[in-house]
């Protein structure tokens, strides 16, 4: 990893959801130059503590964007190549990182290439994505379609990108990435470069790839899972796993984003967000919050042509004309990140649990020399943890439910963060 991605907590945005983009692109219609819109957010993002605005896909594209037509054009429903300068210039303005969506895998039909570059069927067909006809899968080895990827992450490194996701890394064969990055980190080497992996061997994954990190899809599920279960054993194991990661890479955590049912909607007890949030700033990784889950939005996720929809809504003009309702849930989120941002090694920490039962959990990181408590209780009553805290000081908890008397009791439905610093 670099050494600027140790700091990095990414607010990740769906940018033709974002903008209320046209779901179907329009073959030479007009250049509507809505990127723009993002920059009223850029100040949002910083007071919500983020450092990185990592943004879904802006290449063109025959609809949702990851039909990609062309990855050197940013697509005609989002503006043109100086509106993307001004929004990089924007947020650079402002110290915040830029991370592109990278889709490497698959293309449009309408992708125009060489036939060599497209895998083929033994009938001579080309191969599709999950079924997904409009989807055409390239062929990895094919030496112009490794040059190709390496030109396109380079000419975007070069107008002031930071780093790459690589959606759907799983289904491209490792040594292509260890290939294509090994160029381009040459010209780029403070670059971050990170792959969507849903499950396997993570660890092998970016061991043979030569990827910064991947997305921690396990992690994800446990928490959850977990709260909605009142089985922290679940969570406990997963955290074990995760652990172990940390020997070869720093994952990508989150809570929530563009591929996801919204977390508020996920956990089937409204009172537990606090507690999924916590998880994901006290334990080791590199943190993204999906744009709208740090204001409670809600949506589902559904398995149909479309599906994605509600999960990519279309934001106000301005953070102003967001609802009231939301604003509780992002100053939980500022407080979260605060003590995240005033903790930075606990990017790579390691956490062990120091107390355990199905509803109540006690996990205790450390690194440099400090530590950090977090004390989860999602039962129906208060729990006194009998874990040993007289070297630290509470942090974080949510308002008005913590004893400054006994900072162990914990009520129900409750967490609390207490840190060495």
């Amino acid at each position: 990893m670099t050494s600027w991605s140790d700091h990095a907590i990414w607010w990740h945005v769906f940018p033709l959801g974002f903008v209320g983009a046209e779901a179907t692109a329009v073959p030479d219609g007009p250049i509507e130059h809505r990127l723009g819109r993002l920059e009223n957010w850029l100040d949002y993002a910083i007071e919500l503590g983020c450092s990185g605005l990592l943004l879904g896909p802006v290449f063109a594209a025959e609809s949702h964007g990851y039909d990609t037509i062309d990855h050197f054009r940013i697509d005609p429903r989002l503006g043109d190549d100086a509106d993307f300068d001004q929004l990089v210039a924007a947020a650079r303005a402002r110290g915040l990182r830029i991370a592109l969506d990278g889709v490497f895998n698959h293309v449009a039909r309408s992708f125009e290439a060489p036939a060599e570059w497209f895998r083929r069927g033994p009938d001579g067909s080309l191969e599709t994505f999950e079924g997904h006809e409009q989807l055409v899968l390239l062929n990895h080895s094919e030496p112009a379609v490794r040059q190709y990827v390496v030109d396109v992450m380079c000419h975007w490194l070069g107008r002031g990108v930071d780093a790459w996701r690589l959606d759907v890394a799983y289904a491209v064969p490792a040594e292509f990435w260890r290939e294509v990055l090994s160029e381009v980190r040459q010209r780029y080497p403070e670059a971050w470069f990170f792959g969507e992996l849903i499950h396997g061997d993570y660890a092998g994954y970016v061991a043979a790839s030569s990827l910064d990190s991947v997305t921690q899809y396990e992690l994800w599920k446990a928490i959850w899972s977990s709260l909605n279960d009142g089985n922290f054993f679940e969570l406990a194991y997963a955290l074990e796993r995760h652990e172990l990661l940390l020997d070869t890479f720093v994952p990508q955590t989150f809570v929530g984003n563009h591929d996801v049912t919204r977390i508020a909607s996920k956990l089937e007890d409204s009172r537990h967000l606090g507690h999924a949030v916590a998880l994901l700033f006290a334990v080791a990784g590199v943190p993204s919050i999906y744009a709208g889950d740090e204001q409670a939005f809600r949506g589902i996720k559904e398995d149909r042509i479309g599906g994605d929809d509600a999960v990519r809504p279309a934001f106000p003009e301005k953070p102003d004309d967001l609802s009231p309702d939301g604003w509780p849930t992002y100053r939980l989120h500022q407080r979260l990140i605060g003590v995240r941002r005033r903790n930075a090694w606990l990017t790579r920490a390691r956490t062990k649990v120091d107390h355990l039962t199905n509803q109540t959990l006690a996990l205790r990181s450390t690194g440099e020399g400090n530590e950090l408590l977090l004390l989860l209780n999602v039962s129906d009553d208060p729990c006194r943890f009998p874990v040993d805290a007289s070297a630290l000081t509470t942090a974080a908890h949510p308002e008005n439910v913590t004893s400054p008397e006994d900072p162990l009791l914990i009520p129900a439905h409750s967490w609390s963060i207490l840190t060495t610093t």
